[in-house]
């Protein structure tokens, strides 16, 4: 069926495509933290446009706001901001002590915290508790393979509850995690993790997409040769759905003759009832490596900070997006793009994350719109390429899903195009939020 076109004949790129009401408005939590910094610091803040520029003339006050109205856990000290003045050179909250996985795992109660679904109907869910026991469980092996805080552990990993699991771990013993997708090739990974030289490598026996099972064994072989600094190889099963032979999916197979390879089930023996400890750590002790994109020469590194990353996602997740405990926040990525680690921040506010693995257009065009009617989704990320493809293909996501459950669509990786706007609120929802978010690796 060819998309519906636009009802608005108004050409005008002034016009209004969705407009909240004013209780809607109210209802927000960015509201509500104007009407809080209004108080607090005796100013008049008539609306967000007003919050902003006062956010901007007041770094230091607004960040801790920022902390204090998301109940993040820690101590920020006395000191907002030293040396205001230098670029670079200035420094947030530099008496502060927080723990990034800490703040992400607040929750411990029977909700669900992850949905895992992929592209040949493979579900698994897991609750809020049962996602701290494994991060507990692995934390605790990483400890015994001798993982501490400043060393770097790696994901060579899908879009999966393993992946998360293992960030988390990491961050808790105030690890760097850096990932990379496994549909990119050895030569890829290795000019990436050979830069940071990680201890441990997280990974899985390989993938699924577009109805075709690819096996990554012999490209992690290649990794393992190639950056010496890894000592643990921990190979985790990834279940896709009978597309893998039954090996695959839970042995070493090419890799039984390295003796960094281990089993994940191997790797966790002994450490089942281990207690979760978090270790508190400067606000600017590092979290992430991410990269540029290796246009010009090999991909650059990208340190981001804890507290600042914390911050930052508190601030996107809360008040721009107005996301709050149970909702449902997906974001098609994988975790070679920064989006999967906005995403998993979603945990902070005690959202529930949708994960999904595989290609967004199989079975059909529609595979998205369909988790999101099936697992009632409230935030619905995607990128402005496939938002394109959806209206090339003339798919009208509207018709035949119940997608009223979804309050936001947000886009990003390229700026969404004005015929997008059109598309989606003609063929996917009209009464929606649509954000072309911006941000990237580098910020």
């Amino acid at each position: 069926m060819e998309p519906v076109q636009p009802s608005d004949t108004d050409p005008s790129p002034d016009r209004v495509l969705y407009q909240p009401t004013p209780a809607r408005v109210a209802a927000t939590q960015m509201d509500a933290f104007r009407r809080r910094i209004e108080a607090t610091h005796g100013v008049s803040l008539a609306d967000s446009v007003a919050l902003h520029a006062w956010s901007v003339a007041n770094p230091g006050p607004f960040w801790r706001a920022v902390w204090e109205d998301s109940s993040a856990v820690g101590e920020l000290g006395a000191v907002d901001l030293e040396r205001p003045e230098a670029m670079p050179g200035a420094r947030f909250f530099p008496e502060a002590r927080l723990n990034f996985a800490e703040n992400l795992l607040q929750r411990t109660d029977d909700g669900v915290a992850l949905i895992y679904a992929d592209e040949t109907g493979t579900r698994e869910r897991v609750t809020f508790a049962q996602l701290r026991t494994q991060v507990a469980t692995l934390a605790a092996a990483l400890t015994a393979a001798g993982v501490t805080k400043g060393d770097r552990v790696a994901g060579y990993v899908p879009n999966a509850p393993i992946a998360v699991r293992a960030m988390l771990a990491a961050a808790s013993l105030g690890a760097t995690w850096s990932s990379c997708s496994p549909d990119f090739g050895s030569a890829g990974v290795v000019d990436r993790f050979g830069q940071i030289e990680p201890r441990v490598l997280i990974t899985v026996p390989g993938y699924g997409y577009g109805g075709k099972y690819f096996d990554i064994r012999p490209k992690i072989a290649e990794v393992l040769r190639a950056v010496p600094s890894i000592e643990r190889c921990v190979l985790a099963p990834h279940d896709l759905g009978g597309l893998g032979k039954e090996d695959a999916l839970a042995g070493l197979g090419p890799l039984a003759d390295h003796p960094s390879a281990v089993r994940l089930a191997d790797f966790l023996a002994g450490h089942e009832a281990d207690a979760l400890r978090f270790e508190r750590l400067p606000f600017d002790h590092p979290l992430y490596v991410l990269y540029s994109s290796g246009t010009t020469g090999k991909p650059k590194c990208i340190v981001h900070g804890a507290g600042g990353t914390l911050l930052q996602h508190l601030k996107e997740h809360r008040l721009h997006t107005d996301l709050r405990s149970d909702e449902r926040l997906f974001y098609f990525s994988t975790c070679g793009w920064m989006m999967w680690n906005w995403l998993v921040s979603g945990l902070a506010v005690g959202a529930t994350l949708v994960l999904y693995d595989g290609n967004p257009m199989s079975p059909s065009p529609e595979a998205l719109f369909e988790l999101a009617a099936r697992e009632r989704i409230n935030v619905f990320g995607t990128s402005a390429k496939y938002i394109d493809a959806l209206a090339k293909q003339g798919v009208v996501p509207r018709e035949g899903h119940d997608l009223g459950s979804v309050r936001a669509i947000l886009s990003t990786g390229s700026p969404l195009v004005p015929e997008s706007f059109d598309y989606v609120y003609e063929n996917i929802k009209r009464d929606v939020l649509l954000a072309s978010i911006s941000g990237g690796t580098d910020i």
